[in-house]
């Protein structure tokens, strides 16, 4: 007969484990994509790239619905993000739209790994003090995927020209970069929770974006990552100029009665 305590360990080992092989297809995805550009096959690259992202999300979702985060769990998924959406990624912009800008190229691209890389350090640091709801920064997943939809958007849709292409690279990949390091909340949804009542609006929003995606997913997948990246931009400014106007309002309302006195 065997130990129940034996039983425990296994099924522990094994719980561990699932987390950790999500992490290595995550960084399997990642290498394949920085093979696919060494191909010069950018919409191959760019949808590897998006297969890490659904790696990356399975990972933390089935780490912490079987309990078994762990410091080196941790630590090897923060090294497979930096490869997959920090240095795939800038190598795919790079090779695709940023190699004739020279020094100014290479600068681009280096900004955002190395930005990509002070987010990543900066969360394993203060992860375990930061709000659930809320990532300080934008995740480098979502820059990456950013990045990675605008490649298949463009290559079946857009059509950038050669003048176009890499001056509005330039630009995207360097706002991306400056918002991975910034101090703007992004919505986590870590603690999102179906509440009783809601069950059939999620439904029905989770439909209808699903219809959309499949009706046009070159066109739907970037305009999801793209809205993501500037949504936390959009909420920082509504809370400045919230802030702006109860300032504003305060002294308004002191100078109406200046000494104090109750008005009847």
């Amino acid at each position: 007969m065997r130990s129940p305590f034996l039983k425990n360990a296994r099924w522990k080992k094994g719980v561990y484990l699932i987390p950790n092989l999500l992490t290595t297809g995550n960084l399997f995805s990642g290498l394949f994509a920085i093979l696919a550009i060494f191909n010069a096959n950018y919409v191959m690259a760019a949808i590897a790239i998006l297969v890490a992202l659904v790696f990356d999300v399975l990972d933390g979702k089935s780490a912490r619905l079987m309990n078994s985060t762990s410091q080196f769990g941790v630590e090897y998924d923060s090294l497979a993000d930096l490869v997959s959406f920090g240095v795939a990624p800038g190598l795919l912009i790079y090779s695709w739209a940023l190699s004739d800008r020279g020094m100014l190229g290479s600068a681009v691209m280096f900004a955002f790994v190395a930005f990509g890389a002070l987010r990543l350090a900066r969360y394993n640091v203060k992860g375990a003090n930061a709000e659930s709801k809320y990532f300080t920064g934008l995740p480098i997943p979502a820059a990456a995927s950013v990045l990675a939809t605008l490649v298949i958007f463009d290559h079946h849709m857009l059509r950038m020209g050669a003048e176009v292409k890499p001056v509005l690279v330039l630009i995207i990949t360097l706002t991306l970069a400056f918002l991975m390091v910034s101090t703007i909340k992004y919505r986590s949804f870590k603690d999102l929770k179906l509440r009783d009542g809601r069950h059939f609006n999620y439904l029905v929003w989770a439909v209808l974006t699903l219809m959309l995606v499949v009706a046009q997913p070159q066109l739907m997948l970037f305009v999801i990552a793209a809205c993501y990246a500037v949504s936390g931009v959009v909420g920082q400014s509504m809370n400045l100029f919230g802030t702006a106007l109860g300032k504003r309002g305060r002294p308004r309302l002191e100078a109406d009665n200046p000494i104090g006195e109750t008005k009847e």
